[in-house]
């Protein structure tokens, strides 16, 4: 051997690249680093770089990745206030997801243009985007919780508040129940939630207001509900005055100024029972009304609603109440009783959903259980005397 010549250099092997699902993963870390940090615009150009780089690819394994990269996109754009740009891109993503049947992605990319359309108030689109397109069964409880509050913000806006109201239940007990976690959502949720209660003449329960976590936001809806609970109109135009900032930023105010009615009736509910007979005049200086014929129109309105059972004399300007009858003669009774069975019936029908079933080829043909659980049994013993018979060998 020549001691002289140079030992040879060490080979150097080439880098392998890493898989795609690394670089993804990687990328959605600096996201995330980005958006916590408030750096719109780079969180902007990076989940646009990053979801451009997604398409040139058609592997399942990157299906969950898609799905997180059009999330942050989407919320990059919204921070941008550059929201309705996206729509195109998300309803091309949508419907490449729906032919891949990626039920990730299309239950991400759904919710998505669900928030798209409520941002600018386009409830029509969203119904029929609802109406035309179906929620995978094989879907993430989040999302399914995310896109049960959008059912229940479209149906309360159409008037259509039992939906709503129980819509808007599902999401909250679906959301994540330990605390301190997905604290907006559960907020947004349950705000929304004690509104359509009231549209529907109901009072919330004391409890909702006073969740721990909950209980400093939630201020100003129980003030209101208080005051619809009195049925003071007075004090409900001041509550809805020196709140309205809160209610336009949470987007209830809307909904909020339909409690009008409401709190005339129960007002309305009040006097009727306390007073035989009362004249317009002194109802509509109960109830905060301009004149004797503003009340008139009300009370008019309420007796054909059947909020109160009385008659209007116009010539002596006066309300006279009826004698009052029992409510149990009446429907209402099993109209409680049928929407409680209704909800115990969803309940157990999501139950049965949510259960897992032993695979059935698994059993054999006629075999029951009593018969499987032996021949389990039988199994069991066998292993056990081929396990014996191996140490004694």
């Amino acid at each position: 051997v020549d001691m002289t010549q140079d030992p040879p250099k060490e080979m150097k092997l080439p880098l392998k690249p890493a898989c795609p699902e690394m670089e993804a993963f990687s990328v959605l870390l600096l996201l995330m680093v980005l958006v916590d940090k408030r750096e719109k615009d780079k969180a902007l150009q990076c989940s646009t770089m990053l979801v451009s780089w997604l398409k040139g690819f058609n592997r399942r394994t990157l299906d969950m990745f898609s799905a997180r990269a059009y999330f942050y996109l989407s919320l990059a754009y919204e921070r941008n206030n550059r929201l309705s740009e996206l729509r195109p891109e998300l309803l091309a993503a949508y419907r490449t997801a729906c032919l891949r049947h990626d039920a990730m992605g299309q239950a991400t990319l759904l919710n998505l243009l669900l928030r798209n359309y409520l941002a600018y108030n386009l409830y029509e689109q969203a119904l029929k985007l609802v109406e035309k397109t179906a929620f995978p069964e094989s879907r993430p409880n989040a999302q399914y919780a995310r896109y049960l509050f959008y059912i229940g913000q479209i149906k309360a806006v159409k008037l259509e508040y039992s939906d709503s109201h129980s819509k808007l239940m599902q999401a909250i007990r679906k959301s994540p129940q330990s605390s301190g976690v997905a604290l907006g959502f559960k907020l947004a949720a349950t705000k929304l939630a004690i509104v359509v209660e009231l549209l529907m003449g109901g009072i919330p329960d004391r409890a909702t207001f006073m969740q721990q976590e909950l209980k400093q936001q939630l201020r100003p809806y129980y003030a209101l509900a208080q005051a619809v609970r009195n049925g003071d109109l007075n004090e409900f135009a001041k509550q809805t005055t020196t709140h309205e900032a809160v209610f336009k930023k949470d987007k209830t105010l809307t909904l909020i100024n339909r409690l009008r009615y409401n709190v005339i009736k129960t007002g309305l509910r009040d006097i009727n029972l306390s007073y035989n007979r009362i004249s317009l005049q002194d109802i509509a200086t109960k109830l905060g009304l301009e004149s004797a014929e503003d009340a008139a129109g009300v009370v008019a309105k309420a007796i054909v609603d059947g909020v109160i059972d009385a008659s209007i004399d116009y010539e002596q300007q006066f309300l006279k109440s009826k004698q009052k009858f029992d409510l149990y003669s009446s429907c209402e009774p099993q109209k409680a009783l049928h929407k409680r069975i209704a909800f115990c019936l969803q309940m157990h029908n999501d139950t049965v959903k949510s259960m897992a079933y032993p695979d059935t080829g698994d059993a054999k043909d006629g075999e029951t259980a009593e018969e499987r659980r032996e021949r389990e049994k039988r199994e069991m013993a066998d292993m056990d005397d081929d396990d014996d018979d191996e140490m004694l060998v």
